[in-house]
């Protein structure tokens, strides 16, 4: 069963502010900037309380807020190539875009992995580490939802 398949079932009792004709692309949209926004929150948190978080280390985060950027500026139609006719590369292009994207994800992830067990798992420093690790889960987690959770036929 794929993401999507799984948000078309979604139902939700009615809210007072938000009133929309098909909710799906606004509900996926709040859960991956409340997953963005609680990733950035703990190694604010971490940084603020312990001292112990180098200023490199933040690099990650950065590196996977990019890579949100990166992966979610392409759209499903501009892989197919169906609205995507202009660019030097044209539809390889963007592909090799949303690869990149993704890599870069992997990498922020993996390497505040590393950081983690190599630098904060000494008694005392945990919750930093563990911190930056849940930064960079939480960014790529919001990322694919975000990219895979939105129906993008709504937007024509």
């Amino acid at each position: 069963m794929a993401l999507g398949d799984c948000c078309e079932n979604l139902n939700l009792p009615p809210c007072v502010w938000f009133e929309g004709g098909d909710k799906r692309n606004a509900i996926v949209s709040m859960l991956a900037g409340l997953l963005f926004f609680a990733g950035w929150w703990c190694i604010i948190d971490a940084a603020s309380v312990h001292k112990n978080i180098l200023a490199g280390y933040h690099m990650c985060g950065v590196v996977g807020t990019i890579s949100l950027l990166m992966v979610n500026s392409v759209s499903n139609a501009q892989m197919r190539g169906d609205v995507y006719e202009g660019g030097c590369l044209g539809t390889r292009g963007t592909r090799i875009w949303l690869f990149l994207g993704f890599v870069m994800g992997f990498a922020a992830v993996i390497a505040s992995c590393w950081i983690l067990f190599a630098d904060f798992m000494v008694d005392g420093k945990r919750w930093s580490g563990v911190a930056l690790f849940l930064q960079n889960a939480l960014i790529f987690i919001a990322s694919i939802i975000y990219k895979f959770g939105r129906s993008e036929d709504l937007w024509g």
